[in-house]
């Protein structure tokens, strides 16, 4: 299967299934599902093409399992949200200002759909390589786990974080938090630089370029750092605003003073 017929029946699939995640936030009042569709549908994406690709057996199940993992994780950890949390703060918002009109929402989420086909084409470089480069491939693992770990960390140190009471309207500084505004945001665009590696040697590799390139783009300018900021300065504030002074917003690096929670 090429590329590209790999790249249009992902999307397809993608668009059903936010159909279905669409008429679900209808009912639910709660478009937090779309992350959690995302989330399963970029995974699986990953396991669709190393079984539709023509590459070398090894590269394809590396791919696989790293990208199904990746997706499973992510996903479980999105849906324990969505399941016991109200809607989150960035939809809220957007809710409002669509007034609740179901129709952008559709539009938002086959937008979504899009994006998990966009975010499958490193999957089909990969998919597509016929070397088995054990060295890449080492080095791709190693990546996985240390952007998949921090990710992980970075979820647990804000859910236990936001799980005190006494912290209500303060600013997670724990841990990987007192280092970058948004830890999990770059643990997971690092995490996309596996890819790159498995797909070295492929005639295509250059397309798996393009997940660390659009992550770090939709992140740091479009959907992740800025809604997540604005939705934390409309409820927190000054509070956030001395956080943002602070500490870096993306890449770790030590806080450039102490500074104690209000």
């Amino acid at each position: 299967m090429s590329v590209w017929h790999t790249f249009l029946v992902i999307w397809l699939v993608a668009a059903w299934v936010m159909t279905a995640g669409w008429a679900w936030q209808w009912r639910k009042k709660n478009a937090g599902i779309v992350d959690v569709l995302w989330s399963v549908g970029v995974g699986g994406s990953a396991v669709w093409a190393a079984l539709a690709g023509a590459g070398a057996p090894l590269t394809r199940a590396v791919l696989a399992v790293l990208g199904g993992a990746w997706g499973v994780r992510l996903a479980w950890h999105l849906w324990k949200r969505v399941r016991g949390e109200p809607e989150d703060g960035r939809y809220r918002a957007l809710r409002e200002h669509w007034q609740g009109h179901q129709g952008k929402f559709f539009g938002f989420f086959q937008f979504q759909a899009f994006l998990v086909a966009m975010f499958a084409v490193p999957f089909t470089a990969v998919a597509a390589n016929p070397e088995a480069n054990l060295p890449m491939i080492v080095v791709a693992i190693a990546i996985w786990v240390i952007g998949v770990a921090g990710e992980s960390l970075a979820d647990r140190q804000l859910a236990r974080f936001r799980a005190e009471p006494t912290h209500r309207g303060k600013t997670c500084r724990d841990g990987l938090w007192r280092y970058s505004r948004h830890p999990n945001y770059f643990f997971e665009w690092l995490h996309w630089f596996a890819y790159v590696a498995l797909a070295v040697g492929s005639p295509v590799w250059w397309l798996a370029l393009s997940g660390p390139v659009v992550m770090f783009l939709f992140l740091r300018f479009v959907s992740g750092v800025p809604y997540t900021e604005t939705q934390a300065l409309r409820s927190r504030g000054e509070e956030y605003r001395r956080y943002q002074r602070d500490t870096p917003m993306f890449f770790p690096w030590f806080p450039s003073r102490k500074s104690d929670d209000a």
